[in-house]
């Protein structure tokens, strides 16, 4: 089995706030290898976005702190990177598509210029061939016209076709990595399906990894080789996806998967939930969180389960009620 691209080992990122520091990825461990697709799911607000900019140096800045972990990149640790180093990584060898394509496009100046300045930033490259890779990277992601296009500005593109752009400068520099934050949330149905083939046709021709950021669980199944569970800023779950889906071992990964709905559910009949919400970061207890929030009681709450290698490839956190329980 070949090295890992990237290993990310007891990742902890905090927020400075009025209150104090305050925890939002709690020694979170995963590694990447080349070529492959990890996703990482779990609800809104457990971490999934804080992790991925946390590995390219995006916090909100200056409340956003890495207090403890590595992130080793290529035999580099981009925890210890200074800020010039760590700008030549980002763009070029790590490649980031961000949730919203509004936020990240610039909404005044034309996408063929923002688009070009991922050449020039990172290649030495002329005005006159950055415009011309920024219409080919245009073509790529199958922009049509991509010459008239290139002098549009993002609010005349639909959302299907800013989210192609958003990712052709993603792709410009052919990272090794690429970390795609939602990148089919705002979007239809058929047009999230026209999005994900396309990602997963430029990873098969450019050979890179990626790490696909979701709480679409159908996505994960579709796309991905591994799979990571999170929930409250932890690591839950760890393991290939067709194991995952098939033998889950944690409580809340099993709530996740009863939830999705199927054909042979009957009609009009009520989607399995699980009771309870996410505690505010600020109110995490030390011990299991998905034991918090069932409102469970005891020796659990206070100190943290132990992250287990439960079968060759499958880890768990095990606390020993959400672990052994057969149900949520």
């Amino acid at each position: 089995m070949s090295e890992p691209l990237l290993q990310v080992r007891d990742l902890i990122t905090a927020f400075d706030t009025d209150g104090g520091l305050i925890r939002a990825v709690d020694a979170v461990s995963f590694e990447v290898r080349r070529g492959q697709t990890l996703g990482i799911v779990g609800e809104s607000g457990c971490g999934k976005s804080v992790t991925a900019m946390s590995l390219v140096r995006l916090l909100p800045q200056p409340s956003g702190k890495i207090l403890q972990g590595e992130v080793n990149f290529k035999g580099r640790d981009l925890t210890r990177l200074k800020p010039d180093e760590i700008r030549k990584v980002r763009g070029n060898e790590i490649g980031v598509i961000f949730q919203e394509p509004m936020t990240a496009l610039n909404p005044v100046q034309r996408i063929g210029k923002q688009l070009s300045e991922c050449f020039l930033l990172h290649k030495k490259m002329s005005r006159k061939q950055a415009w011309e890779a920024a219409i080919e990277m245009l073509r790529l992601v199958k922009i049509p016209a991509p010459e008239l296009r290139a002098g549009d500005y993002p609010h005349q593109l639909s959302g299907g076709m800013r989210q192609r752009v958003v990712i052709a400068m993603a792709l410009a520099c052919r990272p090794d990595l690429v970390i795609a934050d939602e990148p089919t949330t705002a979007l239809d149905v058929t047009v999230q399906a026209q999005i994900l083939d396309l990602m997963k046709r430029l990873q098969a021709e450019m050979g890179m990894s990626v790490i696909l950021i979701t709480h679409d669980l159908g996505v994960i199944a579709e796309t991905c080789d591994d799979v990571v569970v999170m929930y409250g800023g932890r690591v839950v779950e760890r393991a290939p996806v067709k194991e995952l889906f098939a033998k889950p071992l944690h409580a809340y990964t099993r709530g996740l998967l009863a939830s999705i709905p199927r054909l042979e559910t009957e009609r009009k009949s009520k989607l399995p939930v699980i009771p309870g919400m996410v505690a505010s970061l600020r109110d995490f207890v030390p011990g299991c969180r998905f034991c918090q929030r069932m409102d469970r009681q005891g020796l659990t709450l206070r100190e943290r389960p132990p992250f287990i290698e439960a079968t060759p490839g499958h880890w768990v956190e095990a606390c020993p009620i959400c672990y052994a329980s057969t149900e949520v």
